[in-house]
């Protein structure tokens, strides 16, 4: 658990405790972030962006560096800023394991527990406002072009970490035909079966534009 404010930083540390979750170690700068995930290597991180010394970016570079060394060690990046360069970098890897909440959207336990261990197991979960930033960036591939509107909401939803009927259940569809449109995505966006790679996050990855075809 990286962060720089004490009592946040405590009070998420008792949260993941009292549901059943061990905290390895907490961190509170940048440096301090970058030699807990090397030496311990946890299932999850929860990194704050802005850390000391400087308080701009630290706890992000901490994390890029991090899974530059171990590609695929699952981040939660929860802050209150969006740092959309940094952002973009740290799922272009396309090894999953990768999320990003805004602090001031998550309003329950249960919420922010559901991203931890959709992280943690290797998919993700981006916060809508966060997905928003991203794709108000540079131009998507012609590959997503060709995905219709039914197919990009889907994808939207897929993006923050929801399930084909968690989908469904948004969209007033039944579970046969979000597995449907998901199929028409992979197709459309070149994904197959891989058993290497989780094509729901190859999509995700695709869709906010860190990732080629």
């Amino acid at each position: 658990m990286a962060e720089d404010l004490y009592l946040l930083r405590d009070g998420i540390v008792r949260l993941l405790e009292a549901y059943g979750h061990e905290v390895v170690a907490t961190a509170g700068t940048g440096p301090d972030t970058l030699d807990v995930l090397l030496s311990r290597r946890p299932d999850i991180a929860v990194v704050d962006v802005r850390m000391p010394p400087t308080n701009t970016d630290e706890g992000l570079m901490a994390a890029l560096a991090a899974r530059r060394e171990f590609p695929g060690l699952p981040v939660l990046i929860l802050s209150q800023h969006v740092e959309q360069l940094y952002a973009r970098e740290l799922l272009a890897d396309a090894s999953g394991g990768v999320g990003y909440l805004l602090k001031d959207s998550v309003f329950e336990a249960d919420q922010f527990l559901d991203a931890c261990e959709r992280v943690a197991a290797g998919g993700t979960a981006m916060d809508p406002a966060v997905i928003a930033k991203l794709l108000a960036g540079p131009a998507r591939s012609a590959q997503l072009d060709r995905l219709t509107e039914r197919e990009r909401s889907v994808l939207a939803l897929m993006a923050q970490g929801l399930s084909n009927t968690a989908i469904a259940g948004r969209l007033f569809l039944s579970d046969s035909a979000i597995g449907k449109y998901t199929t028409s995505m992979f197709d459309k966006l070149g994904i197959h079966d891989d058993a290497n790679a989780n094509r729901r996050v190859r999509a995700v990855l695709a869709y906010l534009g860190a990732v080629g075809g």
